[in-house]
């Protein structure tokens, strides 16, 4: 039986996604988790940045007219001083819906809500606060970064973009990395990438130990198959940070991928290896299905079944295991010439993805390598009515016929 191992490689390493991702990949990050810090996706903040300072103009507001309620954010203001967000915040609002002309009363209910990680609601009263000011001609640029950062954090791309753009660009203000980081994000967010490069290189120049700007210029050259670049970024990126799980997903993406085309034997073997060492650093991060499978596809190419097998039976003992999960575990298997566990691997991989070719004939070889020649014949008779034009799968069937009634 022939072994279609490297044409199974070529099949699972091309077709590699950048984690779009991470949309490396759709208009929201692939990830992981939602964001619980300032960046967004999974990356920490780069920037080690003072989270108060944009927050020392808060001021009260003085009572103006005779409104129901008093337009004195003073308390309010206590309360935020004193970390008593919620409360700042509901009492802010409540002078705002009184007196909807209070700027004030709006950007700090607007702070508030952004240390409660209530981006969104942050993003719209900040907003309110801002258009405010800027009819009273007084644009306040600590609103403006607050409403930036409130936005991407909202995955608000398309309104953090312009705020973003005037945070950078302030004539004799030297940006934050952070703000340039974010810029760059919305722009790739927004489908300027040749924009969202630039924005990330310059991140990086101002702050080269930036794991998230890297994690995102590793993905951009790994889009564009540039896996050399890819390759180098992604290290520096986990560098940085060794806890950056989608930098080790995609850097053994990478891996797999130039050494699938690579035409030197030996220069593949080596980014197998790379792969195996990414992957199984990605395993210690993440534990999940695609992740073990990813791993395990490094661990073929460098023909370290059994520790594929060992990897993937956790998930494929997993009674919602996809089929693809089911396959690799037991094409690891059958490769380590454990064949009774590669066979319960695939009956349950074909159960579940009955069109799928490859485990047919990963399948049928272990019958045939176990002489349950009655089980190859009927499953090569099914093959054929999925694939009815396949040679292999005829010549299979030709090959068992003779045994099948033994």
């Amino acid at each position: 039986m022939k072994s279609y191992l490297p044409l199974l490689l070529m099949t699972m390493c091309v077709t590699l996604a950048v984690p779009a991702t991470i949309d490396a990949q759709s208009s929201r990050p692939r990830r992981v988790s939602p964001p619980d810090t300032l960046l967004g996706p999974e990356p920490k903040s780069p920037p080690a940045t003072d989270k108060n300072a944009p927050l020392l103009d808060v001021k009260p507001s003085k009572p103006v007219g005779s409104a129901p309620v008093s337009s004195d954010t003073t308390h309010a203001y206590q309360l935020f001083q004193q970390k008593q967000y919620e409360a700042a915040a509901a009492e802010a609002k409540q002078i705002a819906a009184a007196d909807p002309t209070n700027a004030e009363a709006w950007k700090l209910a607007g702070f508030s809500e952004f240390y409660l990680k209530q981006y969104a609601d942050a993003s719209d009263d900040l907003q309110k606060a801002l258009d405010l000011q800027r009819t009273a001609k007084q644009e306040d640029s600590h609103t403006v970064d607050a409403l930036a950062e409130s936005s991407v954090l909202a995955e608000r791309f398309d309104q953090a973009l312009p705020l973003l753009v005037i945070v950078t660009n302030r004539p004799g203000a030297k940006p934050d990395a952070r703000f340039i980081y974010y810029r760059g994000l919305a722009e790739f967010k927004t489908g300027k990438v040749a924009d969202a490069e630039r924005s990330f290189n310059a991140a990086i120049k101002a702050n080269p130990k930036d794991a998230a700007s890297l994690l995102f210029l590793g993905q951009i050259a790994l889009t564009r198959n540039d896996l050399d670049t890819a390759i180098s970024t992604l290290n520096r990126a986990t560098l940085n940070d060794p806890r950056l799980a989608s930098a080790w997903y995609l850097l053994t993406s990478a891996y797999l991928r130039r050494a699938v085309a690579a035409t030197d034997e030996a220069k593949a073997s080596a980014d197998y290896l790379g792969a195996v060492r990414s992957g199984e650093a990605l395993t210690r991060l993440r534990s999940d299905e695609e992740s073990l499978g990813l791993y395990a596809r490094a661990l073929f190419g460098a023909k370290q079944y059994a520790r594929a097998a060992l990897a993937l039976e956790r998930a494929a003992a997993n009674p919602n295991a996809s089929g693809t999960t089911l396959y690799l575990f037991g094409l690891a298997n059958s490769r380590a010439n454990n064949f009774p566990k590669a066979i319960a691997a695939l009956e349950r991989a074909l159960a579940k993805s009955p069109a799928d070719v490859n485990i047919y004939r990963e399948l049928g070889y272990d019958y045939e390598k176990t002489k349950q020649y009655a089980k190859a014949f009927s499953l090569y008779q099914k093959a054929l009515e999925t694939a009815p034009n396949d040679a292999d799968f005829k010549e299979a069937l030709e090959r068992v016929r003779p045994f099948a009634n033994q």
